[in-house]
């Protein structure tokens, strides 16, 4: 069975699961509402893609597309367009803060690779609209999509008003309302993996999934949890495994994704620095928003690129900055010295040069206790 059947299936059965087979009843929520456009293909211009399309709940909410070109860039509703970052999961999303500057000095939180969406309703309304994506020409022709549909109509007056869909802004605002509805729901955060289970006293890790956990939380032996964690102490329970801030870590281009995008030989991709609210400040060139580690293990390509393919190639790509073994040195995924840093004038050395070089018995506990952060749901996925 092809890649692109399958997905279409796998659409196709969560939105029948949804609001039956032919919308044959309104929505009983607002997050049933949400579920259902979700799954909607015919919120996209070609009426092919939905949500669920990039952000698979059966895939770690990424996109599962085997047919992906060079491992990472999504490919458009237009059938053309490729984009320049890995479509990040939408599990755990509803946890990342409204993007702000705290006081601190330092911005976190938002969606999307560069936070440019202020909160989860944000970051719903922006694929529907992005040419590169679901490719709708205006709010207002999405609002039209949702008119179609009968049982759309008596959920949004109900939950939104009698007059919701009669204006586009207003209609279009309240479709991203209800999508941000659903990601907030417990399916999306489930908190179950093996490690969750941990904690409650209902699992029991491996020796070597506990020396990783060890290793992860003690700074003094990695630099893991300087960003990526969230909670004062090291298992706590509802980690989330980011601070949700953002930093320049060196990652380099994925050349094979440009190979076959489009994107003009040379042009660098800026991250945070692209995103209005930094009004171009230098130092945010480069910077991405640390992500979440749950899931991580079967959401793979990695880095906001998808430049590498393999979880343990990430830990080794860190481990580079405190090594000095001429074999750390070397992208195993090349057999080639790791390449340069796309942007490297914002690396984060302090939070990067943090504790000491690792070995391979450490590394490889490392990834296996990345790999309890499963959820329950894809274990099975998980590669031994």
């Amino acid at each position: 069975m092809g890649a692109k059947l399958m997905v279409a299936i796998s659409i196709a059965a969560g939105l029948a699961a949804a609001t039956g087979a032919a919308h044959a009843e309104a929505p009983a929520t607002i997050e049933a509402l949400g579920e259902a456009l979700y799954f909607d293909v015919d919120l996209s211009k070609n009426r092919s893609q939905a949500c669920a399309t990039c952000h698979d709940p059966a895939a770690g909410f990424v996109d599962p597309r085997a047919d992906r070109p060079a491992r990472a860039g999504s490919l458009g509703d237009d059938g053309r367009s490729i984009g320049d970052r890995v479509a990040p999961s939408a599990a755990y999303a509803r946890f990342s803060p409204t993007f702000a500057r705290g006081a601190d000095g330092k911005w976190r939180g938002g969606q999307f690779h560069d936070g440019r969406a202020a909160d989860l309703a944000a970051q719903a309304g922006g694929p529907p609209l992005n040419p590169a994506e679901m490719g709708m020409p205006s709010k207002a022709a999405a609002v039209e999509r949702l008119k179609e549909k009968p049982d759309y109509v008596e959920a949004f007056a109900r939950f939104f008003g009698p007059a919701t869909l009669a204006d586009a802004d207003t209609g279009y605002d309240a479709m991203a309302r209800a999508i941000a509805a659903f990601e907030a729901t417990e399916r999306f955060a489930p908190f179950d993996s093996k490690y969750d289970r941990f904690l409650r006293g209902e699992a029991k890790l491996t020796d070597q999934e506990e020396l990783g956990r060890v290793l992860f939380f003690s700074q003094q032996f990695t630099n893991c949890s300087l960003c990526h964690r969230l909670k004062p102490e090291g298992g706590a329970e509802g980690e989330t495994f980011t601070d949700y801030s953002f930093h320049d870590i060196g990652v380099p281009v994925n050349t094979a994704l440009r190979a076959v995008n489009g994107v003009k030989k040379g042009k660098k991709d800026h991250g945070f620095l692209d995103n209005p609210a930094v009004a171009g400040d230098p130092t945010q060139d480069g910077r991405f928003k640390v992500p979440t580690l749950r899931n991580i293990a079967v959401t793979g390509p990695y880095m906001h690129n998808g430049v590498f393919a393999d979880l343990r190639t990430v830990l080794l790509f860190y481990n580079k900055y405190n090594s000095k073994s001429p074999a750390r040195q070397i992208d195993p995924e090349t057999g080639r010295p790791w390449a340069k840093p796309e942007i490297g004038r914002n690396l984060s050395m302090k939070e990067l040069e943090t504790g000491p070089a690792l070995d391979d018995r450490r590394i490889d506990a490392l990834v296996a206790f990345l790999k309890t952060l499963t959820d329950k749901r894809y274990e099975h996925l998980v590669k031994n």
